[in-house]
């Protein structure tokens, strides 16, 4: 199989849940079946909201170009990111390595292309960037007021459990599913929580496009 880079810390439980999806995508027999993955979880990597939304800190990318040359020289035929938001930077990580980038935001807009009206649970950052802006339909939505998703993102950060946020990302998800036919978790510490949303909401998690991507290149598809 053909090693995956991952571009990690951003936040690391977010990257730790990657891996485990990765590792439950594969019908392993034995450990040499699993997907060779080259990790780089690197919490210092710049605040994306601090650079993106309060315009108080520097920008992530020189710090995100240095991991993907470091991944690539470690052996890396691919890279991954678990994070929406640094997404923002994805031309910028591009120019510093020869390694295609499997996008998880291009890869999340093509899973959505038959779904209808699309509802986006994400970080203020995510939406602020636009980073979505060409990989969904036009007319997708946002939460009326996105400070309580913010509210979870943070908490979680300082090592909330999943179950800590659940009771709130479901009021909002339940509040959003008003003016969409089906949402889309665009934050990966979202996605920690997002298994404990009730089952009849329609939706698609950006890090499960990421995770089928990852298996299909190591397995040695096409990258995207």
């Amino acid at each position: 199989m053909r090693p995956v880079g991952i571009l990690g810390g951003m936040g690391p439980q977010a990257t730790v849940l990657l891996m485990q999806k990765v590792i439950d995508a594969v019908p392993a027999r034995d450990d040499a079946d699993h997907v060779p993955l080259i990790v780089h979880q690197n919490p210092a990597v710049p605040s994306r909201i601090k650079a993106l939304i309060e315009g108080t800190g520097p920008s992530p990318l020189p710090v995100l170009q240095a991991m993907a040359r470091d991944l690539a020289a470690a052996g890396a035929t691919a890279l991954a990111m678990p994070c929406n938001t640094a997404h923002a930077y994805a031309d910028g990580l591009r120019a510093a390595s020869d390694l295609p980038l499997l996008d998880m935001l291009a890869l999340t807009g093509r899973a959505l292309a038959d779904k209808g009206r699309i509802g986006v649970l994400a970080s203020p950052a995510t939406r602020l960037s636009h980073v979505f802006d060409a990989h969904l339909a036009p007319g997708f939505v946002f939460p009326d007021d996105d400070a309580p998703l913010l509210a979870m993102i943070r908490a979680v950060k300082a090592g909330a459990a999943p179950d800590a946020i659940a009771p709130d990302l479901r009021t909002e998800a339940t509040r959003l599913m008003q003016r969409c036919d089906h949402l889309l978790i665009a934050c990966t510490e979202l996605s920690l929580a997002a298994p404990l949303l009730p089952q009849d909401l329609p939706r698609t998690d950006s890090l499960d496009c990421l995770t089928a991507a990852i298996v299909a290149h190591a397995q040695g598809a096409r990258a995207p």
